[in-house]
């Protein structure tokens, strides 16, 4: 079972997860409003890609951007219906040890044998907060995601070593140029 806070729409310019509320759309078929679906997963402990994520969401979210929908959930919560859901999704992960957090591998693990043959093709980007160069992190990654089908349509966004604030930005325009992409059909 879900817990609210698992399920979140898109549209808030402030990122706190649980202030997001709807608003959307431009894509249309007959009388409905169909917006794009996009994915934000992410597991965090000690805060600092928590802060990555939140300005991922701040940039999904941006004003202008009004035809996605923006579904964010932990590693932990998030499941293969969410990955099915979506049109595109950005998973953010710490490196632990040289690879991806176990909250992400244990996400992947759940998600990978019911979606397998079912999402070929999706776009996906990445974030990682690494102590180390991340790079291990980004490779068991994109080993995994290679067997789901889905295509990297971004350079992962990584922020290694000492913690660096400036780079938040780069977080933000992860998260807006997925959602732009998805809005206007680029991926």
């Amino acid at each position: 079972m879900k817990t609210a806070n698992s399920r979140r729409p898109n549209g808030a310019k402030n990122a706190d997860p649980d202030r997001l509320t709807s608003r959307y759309t431009v894509a249309r078929s007959g009388d409905r409003f169909l917006p794009q679906h996009l994915l934000i997963v992410y597991h965090t402990q000690s805060g600092t890609t928590s802060r990555m994520a939140e300005a991922v969401i701040r940039g999904a979210g941006h004003e202008d951007i009004d035809g996605v929908e923006v579904r964010v959930s932990s590693a932990l919560d998030a499941d293969a219906e969410d990955l099915l859901w979506c049109d595109g999704f950005i998973l953010g992960t710490p490196e632990n040890f040289g690879y991806m957090s176990g909250a992400m591998k244990y996400f992947l693990d759940r998600v990978y044998y019911p979606c397998e043959g079912k999402i070929n093709g999706k776009p996906f980007a990445l974030f990682i907060r690494a102590g180390n160069d991340g790079t291990g992190a980004i490779n068991s990654l994109r080993r995994i995601l290679t067997g789901l089908a889905v295509r990297e349509v971004q350079e992962p966004v990584l922020i290694a070593g000492e913690f660096d604030e400036s780079r938040l930005n780069e977080c933000e325009e992860l998260g807006m140029t997925m959602a732009a992409g998805l809005e206007a059909g680029v991926f």
